[in-house]
């Protein structure tokens, strides 16, 4: 059974330290942290997962490169400025980003990766972090000053842990993540870093990571664009002790169960918090001919501009759901489609039954919008998230760098 930690975060599991501080690379205002480092005491085992755009940050080419070799002790991250599209100094920037931040936290400097999210086309501020990275100071109970040193456009961090039992012991999982815009599969402008003090080979590491990406970040959108320095990082240090979670073990399934809980659970909370968005956009496909196909259409509504700005302005425009399925390349027949909003039937067999229009608005006008679409081929169920499109989204990044 997993148990929900309150209060809890990055540095929940035995074994992590993180901090942060303002170093100057975003605009000072009360509380504002934009440079962290997040550290697992003793190596660890490593996992990631990066942007699949051809278009990518210095900072993940570094990371890219060192979490191949399969173990690290943590990472280095800032806000504020992307490190990306400029040329040859961000490679060089983020190489003496990561040695002035192993400096400060006791290890080798080939040990950390690095990570930036903000502007593109501005270098990193390299003074002002030579200046201040000595300011981090790292503890158990820092994981929430990391978690806001890692927000752009965020509204609020978010965190959480859980734990769960493996094999007779306690094993801790927690996580922290940013990003609330440029934000569509695969993956986003997000940055997540995941830890747990349990003991798990890289390369089942990296399997387990993988699924749980497929089934929560892979799964959401905000405004159907794709960043360049998106990444999710997974530490396992083996701190909470016994012997290492093997692949087919009951331990191994209430692991990858527990990953896949942190994973969604940070992925629903960057959709909640999309710039400038009101409302939750909650996708639910059944009755796919695969998983494949269920996860495309329910990707396919919940990044679609139209069913978006249909859950902002409350209205039950079920034939833009139709739309978003014939588009997603799932096999479907129409007439067999169903369609729900917030558990009103509304579309049975491909074609509207009666309802009432006015309940369905009152329906919609809630926090979390659900849409269920039931395909009747096969058995292949998937959920996406998204948010609605408002204008505030508009306003905001029209004038992002001014």
């Amino acid at each position: 059974m997993i148990e929900i930690i309150q209060r809890g975060g990055v540095t929940s599991p035995k074994g992590f330290v993180a901090g942060g501080t303002f170093a100057g690379l975003k605009t000072r205002e009360e509380g504002t942290l934009d440079l962290g480092i997040l550290l697992s005491e003793s190596p660890a085992s490593v996992a990631a997962v990066f942007t699949t755009n051809r278009v990518e940050s210095p900072s993940v080419t570094l990371s890219r490169r060192r979490a191949a070799g399969g173990s690290a002790r943590g990472v280095v991250a800032n806000s504020g400025c992307a490190n990306c599209c400029v040329g040859g100094y961000g490679l060089k920037d983020a190489e003496e980003m990561a040695s002035l931040a192993a400096a400060q936290a006791g290890c080798d400097g080939d040990d950390l990766l690095v990570c930036s999210t903000g502007m593109i086309g501005v270098e990193l501020p390299m003074a002002l972090i030579r200046q201040n990275i000595g300011n981090v100071a790292l503890s158990p109970d820092g994981g929430a000053e990391f978690a806001r040193a890692i927000m752009t456009t965020d509204t609020r961090p978010k965190e959480v842990a859980v734990s769960f039992d493996a094999g007779g012991r306690k094993v801790t999982i927690g996580g922290a993540a940013k990003g609330v815009g440029m934000i569509h599969p695969n993956m986003a402008t997000m940055l997540c870093f995941v830890t747990t003090d349990a003991s798990v080979d890289a390369g089942l590491l990296r399997s387990a990571l993988r699924e749980a990406v497929d089934a929560s970040f892979n799964m959401i959108d905000v405004d159907g664009d794709q960043s360049t320095n998106d990444t999710v990082l997974l530490l396992s240090n083996g701190a909470g002790g016994g012997p290492a979670i093997e692949a087919g073990s009951g331990a191994w399934g209430a692991f990858q169960e527990a990953l896949t809980y942190v994973c969604t659970d940070l992925a629903k909370q960057l959709v909640r918090d999309g710039e400038g968005s009101q409302r939750l956009i909650e996708v639910t496909v059944d009755g796919a001919a695969s998983l494949e196909d269920a996860r495309a259409a329910a990707r396919s509504v919940a990044s679609s501009l139209l069913v978006k700005a249909m859950a902002h302005g409350r209205d039950p425009n079920w034939g833009r759901i139709m739309m978003a399925l014939g588009k997603s390349g799932a096999a479907l027949e129409e007439n067999r489609i169903d369609i729900f909003i917030n558990d009103i039937h509304i579309v049975h067999e491909g074609a509207a039954i009666p309802f009432l229009k006015d309940a369905v608005i009152s329906a919609m006008s809630v926090p979390d919008v659900k849409f269920r679409v039931s395909l009747n081929l096969g058995a292949g169920s998937a959920t996406g998230w998204g948010c609605d499109l408002t204008e505030e989204y508009v306003t905001f990044n029209s004038a992002y760098s001014t």
